[in-house]
């Protein structure tokens, strides 16, 4: 194990991933990380340069200090950035900061030219709710099915391209599931797409951090149209998103959040909007954030991208190769290495009749892993998934709504990230093996209304881990 560690280069890349936590049983350990798809730990990079920007951060834009002038220049150098990584060019594209991802396709859905003629979504079953929740009430909203094991279907999604494709006005789908790590085939798609003359969005917040992401040029018949990310899943905390989309869907029409910033001139009587991203970036933006966001951009694009994936591809496959040595494990999704090309590092699983949440509270406080529980803010995905009947469904729904989630569908999900290796691999291994037999101490209280367990009678200090008296 300290072999692997000390040959991980990549590791000593990264803020906190040594840092020891607290357990049940006493004493602590290093934390293992495996909830990448969440959130990714800081990189030293993006922390240095947050750390040099912070005593020059002042107000970006029509500032004439210089303070303010440094902070305008590397916003608008993170935008460059940005639109650089995703294979965008400033004359076709435009990049549009926000919090997240989902408030990136919030904007799109309010933003984007629907017409009377042109008014269906084509999204799918697989998606994260933050690409399926923004369309409905905007637009006629139709789901593209997913197989049994849950790639998308490529068949249904021809079949209703055909059957849309005079009243198609978009697909949104995303780049990587969040649950399975499934890559979708987003140029081929996006070839057919443009053919019967929709767009598309790629939801990429889980493929950017993973993959290559290549937006193209708007005469070819492969580009995307819109895609979004999340700073947060690329190793830059601080709270920021981007929108890339086609500059002359945003050089028009008003701005869902109107206000400073957002104008060229203002009467009491008349508006004239200001160009594109400013018409849609209202208040004072989260510089902090696109600087950390562009740090990180870079320390990627220095490692490359190519590296990047092939580092995680052999660990996924380390890890499918390992886990069904867990006695009762089920793994969701694809199980074959041999196709980890297609798919990112994220791992859906449950053990031997044991309720998802209480997997992750075992593993969280009496063995110092984190892992993520429950449906992933992809509800219709898992369920189809776990193979529940509409009835089903319908009856944990009930027992939810009346504040009831003990006996909430759900799964539990190991998501890999760069600083991974085969260390945390086989801590998960050993400690899956535990549960499957028993073999833990603490016991676990569940609360009904979140699902969530907790030892009885313990809980960390977190005072003692913030600076607090």
């Amino acid at each position: 194990m300290s072999e692997q560690r000390a040959n991980n280069t990549y590791r000593d890349l990264f803020v906190g991933v040594d840092a020891r936590v607290p357990l049940l049983g006493g004493g602590t350990r290093t934390y293992v990380s495996l909830d990448n798809a969440a959130s990714t730990p800081s990189l030293k990079s993006v922390q240095v340069a947050v750390d040099n920007f912070l005593p020059y951060y002042s107000s970006v834009h029509r500032g004439t200090g210089f303070k303010s002038q440094i902070s305008t220049h590397l916003f608008e150098e993170a935008r460059h950035s940005v639109l650089s990584f995703v294979g965008a060019n400033s004359t076709e594209y435009t990049c549009i900061f926000g919090k997240n991802t989902t408030e990136a396709i919030n904007k799109l859905a309010r933003r984007f030219p629907f017409t009377k003629e042109r008014n269906v979504v084509l999204t799918s079953m697989m998606e994260h709710h933050s690409n399926e929740l923004p369309w409905r009430g905007i637009a006629r909203t139709i789901h593209i099915n997913v197989t049994g094991d849950g790639w998308l279907d490529l068949d249904d999604f021809n079949r209703k391209l055909d059957q849309y494709k005079d009243e198609l006005a978009l697909v949104a789908v995303t780049g990587a599931a969040n649950v399975t790590g499934y890559i979708n085939p987003i140029h081929d798609l996006a070839e057919k797409v443009h053919a019967v003359g929709g767009q598309i969005l790629v939801d990429a917040a889980q493929l950017a951090p993973h993959r290559q992401v290549d937006t193209r040029r708007l005469d070819d018949p492969a580009h995307l149209d819109y895609v979004t990310i999340s700073a947060h899943k690329m190793y830059a905390p601080f709270g920021t998103g981007a929108l890339v989309g086609r500059l002359d869907t945003f050089e028009r029409g008003d701005p869902e959040y109107p206000g400073g910033g957002t104008v060229k001139i203002v009467t009491v009587d008349a508006v004239v909007w200001a160009d594109s991203p400013e018409r849609d970036e209202a208040g004072s933006p989260n510089t902090i954030g696109a600087v950390a966001l562009m740090a990180a951009i870079q320390e990627l694009e220095r490692i490359g991208m190519d590296a990047v994936s092939q580092h995680e591809i052999e660990l996924t496959q380390y890890a499918l190769c390992r886990l069904p040595e867990v006695p009762g494990l089920r793994i969701y999704g694809d199980i074959n290495p041999d196709n980890c090309d297609q798919r990112v590092g994220a791992i859906p699983f449950e053990l031997n009749g044991v309720s998802h949440f209480k997997v992750a509270a075992i593993l969280g406080y009496e063995l110092g892993i984190g892992v993520r529980s429950g449906c992933f803010c992809a509800h219709p995905y898992v369920l189809h998934l776990l193979a529940l009947s509409p009835e089903e469904s319908a009856e944990h729904q009930s027992r939810i709504v009346a504040g009831d989630k003990s006996d909430m569908p759900g799964l539990t999900r190991a998501s890999l990230g760069l600083y991974n290796d085969q260390a945390d691999i086989d801590a998960l291994i050993d400690a899956l093996q535990k549960i499957s037999l028993g073999e833990y101490q603490g016991t676990y209280i569940q609360d009904r209304a979140s699902g969530e367990y907790i030892p009885e009678g313990w809980a960390p200090d977190f005072e003692a881990y913030l600076g607090g008296d």
